[in-house]
């Protein structure tokens, strides 16, 4: 046993028993532990609360407060609820045990005591104490620094928002009215298609970190008119690749938020007439499921995925086929965080060669 493990953790002994204090005193300050030491169960509650201790053995049969209930309070009190409590017992039942656990204890050793095996305990628990407290340690960081870079994302993206938006007015203003010669034309229609991606992405990254940040409260929605106001966002991209799209003549009611799910309509439909076949055909439908949620889809007429990049999917700035088609590569991951939030989930089923189905679940109303 490494010594060095138990320098400068403290543990409480509650325990009635004269000969059981000393004997476990001795041995687990010998070990390199600062060991404090009650008499009774209520004298222990305000030992854990003075000494605050990385660990407690504590005894189940004690004449005032016995060990159960000296648990029961210690994970009641907000000062002592954490902290590891190990039981000493001669009761062997399972019921016993049982109890110990749903109270809250971490483990339990036998009377008569074996001196190696409570050290043995309490090492594996004030390791597991320690690696706790290190991974908490390491989520606090983590979202400090979330919070950090969901700052920075919205201000960079909240200012880059007007002066690109001077810039698309100003070359597509040029690009109306202005006699440019022919030679300068494609430079001005590079800075206007710069631009518009530079606006896509900006407009993604605000929703993106408005997602994390908002809660938004779920109420039926009307499916048609959401999908018409997605499906006319896209109109100029549809009449462009001159695609088609069969949909539902009625929806079912489902649970959402109207704005976040035509997002996710318009993402959805985007990517399945920019990779779907040509022209693309694409085809929408409902599918109800048996856990009480409704799935959407969207299925394409395009090449279809093989398994490597279904994985890669719904990744931030991930992007497939990038040597074909543009993107941010945010689309389907803000996608995921949209229907996650609102208690949904999100998939695609392909083949490659048969097309892709996207799909999105949101809670049906009961």
């Amino acid at each position: 046993m490494n010594d060095i493990l138990f320098n400068h953790n403290k543990i409480l002994l509650i325990d009635d028993t004269p000969a059981t204090l000393d004997i476990l005193f001795y041995y687990l300050a010998d070990k390199g532990l600062e060991v404090f030491v009650a008499t009774g169960g209520q004298e222990g509650i305000l030992e854990a609360e003075r000494t605050n201790p990385e660990i407690i053995l504590l005894d189940v049969m004690m004449p005032d407060v016995d060990g159960f209930e000296t648990c029961r309070r210690l994970k009641e009190n907000p000062r002592t609820k954490d902290i590891p409590v190990i039981f000493m017992t001669a009761l062997s039942t399972t019921s016993d045990k049982v109890k110990a656990f749903e109270l809250g204890a971490v483990d339990y050793v036998t009377k008569p005591l074996q001196y190696k095996e409570v050290l043995a305990r309490i090492s594996t628990h004030l390791t597991l104490k320690k690696l706790q407290g290190d991974l908490q340690e390491s989520v606090n960081k983590l979202e400090v620094q979330n919070e950090a870079l969901d700052t920075f994302a919205r201000t960079v993206a909240h200012n880059l928002k007007n002066p690109l938006g001077a810039i698309i007015n100003s070359a597509e203003f040029l690009d109306e009215f202005a006699r440019l010669p022919k030679d300068m034309q494609p430079y001005l229609q590079n800075i206007i298609e710069t631009s518009q991606r530079m606006s896509t992405t900006t407009d993604a990254l605000l929703l993106l970190a408005h997602v994390r940040k908002q809660d938004v409260c779920l109420e039926p929605i009307n499916m048609a008119e959401v999908f018409i106001r997605s499906q006319n966002k896209l109109q100029h991209l549809l009449d462009t690749y001159q695609a088609t799209i069969a949909c539902p003549t009625t929806w079912p009611a489902a649970l959402g938020y109207g704005p976040w799910v035509e997002e996710v309509w318009a993402n959805y439909l985007s990517n399945a007439i920019k990779y779907g076949g040509r022209p693309p055909q694409i085809l929408v439908g409902t599918t109800p499921q048996s856990n009480g949620h409704i799935q959407f889809w969207v299925q394409d007429n395009g090449t279809g995925l093989n398994p490597e990049e279904q994985d890669k999917l719904f990744t931030e700035f991930m992007r497939l086929k990038q040597d074909e088609i543009e993107g941010n590569g945010l689309g389907l991951a803000i996608v995921q965080r949209i229907v996650k939030k609102m208690g949904g989930y999100v998939g695609v089923e392909s083949q490659f060669g048969q097309g892709s189905k996207f799909y999105f679940t949101l809670p049906d109303v009961k």
